[in-house]
């Protein structure tokens, strides 16, 4: 049961978690701005993301880990300070290396996701755990949106090194009064960290995402692309066997096989595909000139307004989820999340010659994001041992962001593999971008109708049951089917 304010609770999670979302997609608008101030050039800009992908996709299931082993309160303060650590250096940095430091650094807050959705099972009255992280997603989710939009206002009217020194005073703050006002989860994990297991684990998700967010300056044919993704596959195959054998895994393969686990991450697989690559390039389409064809020659600041009713749509759709979950479902969510995603997509591929067009189909996606965010964790939170909750939801971020990874790179290859005389990609590129990503979007829906049907059990203990599936999670951390 609740021994603190879990309305103060909460907001300190969704605080964190939400400027780390922010943090996400706050720096990519004003690229070009850093490169211009810190005198480096397009291709070293842009390990300002590279570098943060690669240590939150490090990062976030290990931290998960730790987390349910020696306590998600203090494992949740750590990793606030060290995110203020990171803000604070970039925001000083007097070069580009540094500020890919302190992007290695910041990407330790992916870890704010699977404790906060820990703390939420572990603390919180089990009628309230459902509401709660779909609230909660709705955070995460909008907190990536604001990044989009608040970036060009932010730049125009300070400086770039705003985007972090607004997010060092926010986090300050939460540090303190997570101090104070978190409490401590009971559950705790038996073992210890699995310390080989977390190293194969960083090795095979650094080859897989390097050469996915480097392929287009490397080429896909490249010695090192190709180098990668036979290391990938390698260190990936080490990773299965070295947790199937060992006596702590990192990650409990048994959990990750469960029916209601495995298909929701596949789900979000394909749906962070689509959501993460329409994030990279609606943009740069609205900004392209009208010269080319097609685009509207979008300032930075005006194009982050299109994305405004994506923000709107998500937050809204992530809080009434939280109201809908109990009466249809998780999987309904899901599933309907994803096909709203897939129908904005079908409608951006062919209808986007005017703003306001873009502006509506923004809007449409949004909804779909917010409910899939939403329903997503409450699949997996509701499906496993409370022993596991880092572990499996930072895992579920992760393949999120992997899916997300995929869908940029190979979008990038057919908006940027013919280029009209000026540079810029031809409509036809972008317009079979968006058709590919509604697809992947498409088979997302697909993906969560496999989602088991959940039945309703009563609510008992801390942790929820409601909702779960027919697999058991005890039955889970045994090994053995329900």
């Amino acid at each position: 049961m609740p021994r603190k304010s879990t309305r103060l609770t909460f907001a300190v999670l969704a605080t964190g978690a939400g400027v780390f979302a922010m943090l996400q997609s706050l720096i990519a608008p004003a690229l070009p701005t850093v490169q211009h101030a810190l005198h480096t050039s397009q291709s070293t800009a842009t390990w300002v993301m590279t570098a943060y992908l690669l240590s939150a996709s490090v990062f976030t299931p290990i931290l998960g880990r730790v987390g349910d082993l020696i306590g998600k309160k203090r494992t949740l303060v750590a990793v606030l300070f060290v995110v203020l650590l990171g803000c604070l250096l970039a925001a000083l940095a007097p070069n580009i290396g540094v500020l890919i430091v302190a992007r290695v650094v910041q990407g330790v807050g992916g870890a704010l996701f699977p404790l906060s959705f820990g703390i939420i099972r572990d603390e919180f009255a089990p009628s309230r755990v459902s509401g709660s992280i779909s609230n909660l997603s709705a955070v995460i989710a909008a907190g990536g949106g604001v990044g989009i939009v608040a970036a060009g206002p932010i730049v125009s009217a300070l400086d770039y090194r705003w985007l972090f020194w607004i997010p060092v005073a926010v986090v300050a703050v939460t540090v303190l009064i997570a101090l104070r006002y978190v409490p401590e989860s009971p559950n705790r994990a038996e073992g210890k960290v699995s310390w080989l297991g977390a190293g194969l684990l960083s090795a095979w998700l650094v080859a897989l995402l390097l050469p996915l967010s480097q392929a287009s300056k490397w080429g896909w044919g490249s010695v090192k692309v190709i180098g990668l993704f036979a290391a990938a596959l390698a260190l990936f195959t080490l990773w299965l066997l070295s947790e199937a054998r060992s006596r702590t895994p990192l990650i409990d393969l048994r959990v990750m096989r469960l029916p209601a686990v495995w298909t929701t991450n596949t789900a979000a697989l394909l749906f962070g595909a689509g959501m993460y690559a329409l994030w990279s390039f609606l943009p740069a389409f609205v900004q392209t000139p009208a010269a080319a064809g097609y685009g509207f020659g979008a300032s930075v600041t005006a194009s982050g307004l299109l994305m405004l009713p994506m923000l709107v749509a998500m937050f809204l759709s992530g809080i009434l989820s939280g109201r809908l979950e109990p009466v249809v479902g998780a999987k309904s969510l899901l599933t309907t999340g994803a096909a709203l995603g897939a129908l904005a997509l079908g409608m951006l591929a062919l209808w986007h010659s005017a703003q306001w067009q873009v502006a509506v189909v923004s809007g449409v996606f949004g909804l779909g994001i917010g409910l899939a965010f939403a329903s997503m964790a409450n699949l997996i939170v509701g499906s496993v041992p409370a022993s596991q909750t880092g572990a499996a939801t930072g895992m579920n971020a992760n393949i999120r962001t992997i899916g997300g990874s995929i869908g940029a790179a190979v979008t990038s290859v057919l908006v940027t593999g013919h280029l009209q005389p000026s540079g810029l990609p031809y409509a036809s590129g972008y317009t079979h971008g968006f058709a590919l990503l509604a697809v992947l979007c498409l088979a997302a829906a697909l993906a969560a109708l496999l989602v088991p049907t959940a039945r309703k059990a009563p609510l008992t203990g801390p942790a929820r049951t409601a909702d779960r599936t027919p697999t058991e999670p005890e039955a889970a951390a045994s090994g053995t089917r329900g």
